[in-house]
Parts: structure tokens; sequence; C-alpha cells
């Protein structure tokens, strides 16, 4: 399981009334497997943030990120690294692939730096359940966005993760092939038993979620923390 416990990011400005203001503030969320949560929220409401945190990618400024029993922020880096690669699966909202690889390298990338070989088979299968198996020998300079966001999938699941993260995975798909993912994701965690938070903007995910959370100003909703820290 996956735990925020009063978790809050705090940036400082140098400017304005305030010398400070929360990204996200305050966030006490449980992420169980078996489970497909939904994190939805305007533009700017701290969806990108939280889930960095939640990944082991940022520290927050208050409160702990729980994986089971583990502190990730209370690891040594070089821990937190190896457990982040192995536990989680991220589906980033930008651009991830690295220019020269090919495709199927860049599936293979987290396996290897963890020291595997990669399993090419399972790479290949996501590949095709996503339809650009096609494409394994292609760079990423010849892919289309909806192609490249396909591959950052293909990429996230190849690696076997105990939990998926994924930041608009939907943002560049058409109709069909956003359907497709999301079936993927949702089959990840009803038969696979995975721990999947899915960060969108799109109303074809609402069917797909066990749970619906909404960040507005970075203060989570429904959920409240326990007053006793």
């Amino acid at each position: 399981m996956l735990r925020a416990e009063n978790l809050s990011m705090r940036y400082f400005r140098k400017t304005g009334q305030a010398n400070h203001f929360y990204a996200v503030k305050d966030v006490c969320l449980e992420l169980r497997p078996g489970e497909v949560a939904l994190l939805t929220g305007r533009s700017g409401s701290g969806k990108t943030t939280l889930l960095h945190m939640l990944s082991g990618l940022l520290k927050p400024t208050e409160g702990r990120v729980m994986l089971d029993d583990t502190d990730l922020y209370a690891l040594p880096d070089a821990d937190l690294s190896r457990l982040r690669n192995a536990k989680f699966g991220v589906i980033p909202q930008g651009r991830s692939a690295v220019d020269t690889l090919t495709v199927l390298e860049n599936v293979l990338l987290p396996q290897q730096l963890r020291g595997e070989k990669g399993n090419v088979d399972e790479a290949v299968k996501w590949l095709a359940a996503l339809g650009i198996a096609d494409l394994t020998n292609a760079r990423p300079a010849e892919l289309s966005g909806g192609e490249l966001r396909r591959m950052a999938i293909a990429r996230a699941l190849a690696g076997n993760p105990d939990i998926i993260l994924a930041d608009e995975p939907t943002g560049d798909l058409d109709d069909e092939n956003t359907a497709a993912v999301l079936s993927l994701l949702q089959r990840s965690a009803v038969e696979d038993g995975k721990t999947v938070l899915l960060v969108t903007h799109d109303s074809e995910a609402l069917p797909y979620g066990t749970a619906i959370y909404r960040l507005e100003s970075g203060t989570l909703s429904p959920g409240r923390c326990p007053d006793v820290r």
C-alpha cells in the first residue's frame, strides 16, 4: 500500500505579500492494490506535484510517503532510486524518450538500469497491446505524439511494477487508443493486483476509477488528515 501522510509541498517566493505558497497542502491518501484511483482537478491545482512526491521523485517539505512500512524519503538517495525503479512505473506527462535508443531499447531501459538484461518478450507484448509492435526498431524522432505516449506506457508496464502512477496518459491519444490504455490500466489493477493512480482531465476515464479524488489549490477532497500527526 502506498500512503501519503500530511503531505505538503511549500515553495518560497521573494515577491508578494506572502513569502511562500503551497502547491500541495496537508494531503492524506491511501492507494491500495487492485484499485484505480483517479486524481482530477484544474491545471495548476498541484496534481503533478503530488504524483511526483508519491513516486519518490520530489521530496515534500512536510509529511511523508509510506510504501508499506518504508518511509521513502528517509532512505538514502541510492536506495530510494533502486526502490523507485523496482516498485514504481511512472508514466510522465511530458516527453521522456531517449532519442538515441530505439522504441524497444527505451522500453527495456529501466530494467537494464537495475542490472537486468530486460525481458524482450514482455516488452513486445505491451507494445503489441498498445498497437505499436511494428515500431520496435524505430527511433523516437520517427514517432507521433500519441505513439511516444504509448511507448512510455509500455515502458512503465513492462518492468512489472507494483505501483503505476500515470500523469495524463491519454492526453495525446484518439478515442480508440484512449479506451485501450484505460482498459490496460484497469486490468493491471483488477487482474494483476497493481496499485494505479491516474491523473486525468479526461471524462472518459471516470468509469474506470474505483475511487475519484479532486485536487483544488493543493487541497485534496474527499479526504481529511487525522488531527494528531
